[in-house]
């Protein structure tokens, strides 16, 4: 199977859904509420997966929640074999994606200066 198959991509999205529902429903409490599944890059041979996890907190929270998914990934695996019929579960490694955060902040950036722009021209016109 080939990267960027449509079969790829469709076993991409349904072990991304897979994994969402499952560490949504998890009880380790290390695992932060906010925690949500960005993507799933599972690869051509379906045996290992790399799944992006991001999660709404401070560093403490991140490396908690990072360290409860990576202790509890034979229980979310096991989860991942009974829900989805694929020949290989894929051994999964979770990936701390922080792209969410960079976005919201250089979107704060960005209006901090648009701000500071438009209080010096207000200032330039009288």
């Amino acid at each position: 199977m080939r990267k960027r198959s449509i079969k790829n991509t469709r076993v991409n999205t349904e072990v991304q859904r897979e994994l969402s529902d499952i560490i949504r429903n998890m009880k380790d409490p290390r695992v932060a509420p906010w925690t949500s599944v960005v993507a799933a890059e599972v690869a051509p041979d379906l045996k290992t997966c790399k799944a992006y996890i991001s999660v709404l907190g401070g560093k403490k929270e991140q490396e908690d929640t990072i360290a409860g998914l990576t202790n509890g990934e034979g229980f979310i695996r096991r989860e991942l074999a009974r829900t989805l019929n694929m020949r290989n579960t894929p051994e999964i490694h979770f990936v701390l994606d922080q792209s969410i955060e960079y976005g919201v902040n250089m979107s704060r950036k960005i209006d901090e200066v648009t701000r500071n722009i438009s209080t010096e021209g207000d200032a330039d016109a009288e």
